[in-house]
């Protein structure tokens, strides 16, 4: 799943977002997250919390897995310390960082900026579960809406978007600096989704 709005602390409308100001959601979600029942992870492993200073070292590791265009360290720590409008989570299995995503919350919009697994633990469904946390949170922070941006040729991820309520609804021409790929625009009403599935009811974040 590839989701990258690259940090300068500021928000800007999506046309002003530059090659390093971008978002890529799609890198870690991959093929082999596809999993078959047999390899879920069961939820008891799993814990979700937000992303602390020390936690970057682990999310480094995470980045250059997933991103072909990795954040660099400084880049979680400006967002971590000066961008009110961040919210990272990680997820650890048994007690280390498997994963992680974040999201701009503006007004009652959610934009994803990244949401990536590890490679040793993907085909788990962990980015679906991620995904789902994420948009939990967005939905007890007040967000009514949640957008954010997928590769058009990375079908695996917009499946598992649409498979969340996820819509597309425009394109983004050249959007991606790495090869000029085209971006699909996607978008999410969270009212409709988290009602659907019980409300705001079975998250731990805080």
């Amino acid at each position: 799943m590839e989701s990258e709005k690259r940090p300068d602390n500021q928000i800007q409308s999506d046309n002003q977002i530059q090659s390093d100001n971008q978002i890529q959601p799609d890198n870690g979600i991959k093929p082999d997250d596809a999993s078959s029942p047999d390899h879920v992870v069961p939820k008891d492993e799993i814990v979700f919390r937000p992303m602390l200073m020390d936690d970057i070292p682990d999310i480094m590791v995470i980045e250059h897995e997933s991103f072909t265009l990795p954040w660099s360290s400084d880049a979680f720590r400006n967002e971590l310390t000066h961008n009110q409008f961040a919210r990272y989570l990680v997820m650890e299995r048994n007690g280390a960082p498997v994963g992680y995503a974040g999201m701009w919350t503006v007004l009652d919009e959610a934009h994803i900026t990244n949401i990536a697994v590890r490679t040793a633990h993907r085909g788990r469904r962990l980015g679906e579960l991620l995904l789902r946390q994420l948009m939990t949170y967005a939905w007890e922070l007040g967000m009514i809406r949640m957008t954010l941006e997928v590769r058009v040729s990375n079908h695996v991820a917009q499946s598992l978007y649409e498979k969340l309520g996820f819509r597309g609804i425009g394109m983004r021409k050249g959007y991606y600096s790495d090869n000029g790929e085209d971006a699909l625009i996607m978008w999410c009403d969270l009212s409709d989704r988290m009602t659907a599935e019980g409300g705001r009811e079975g998250s731990e974040t805080k």
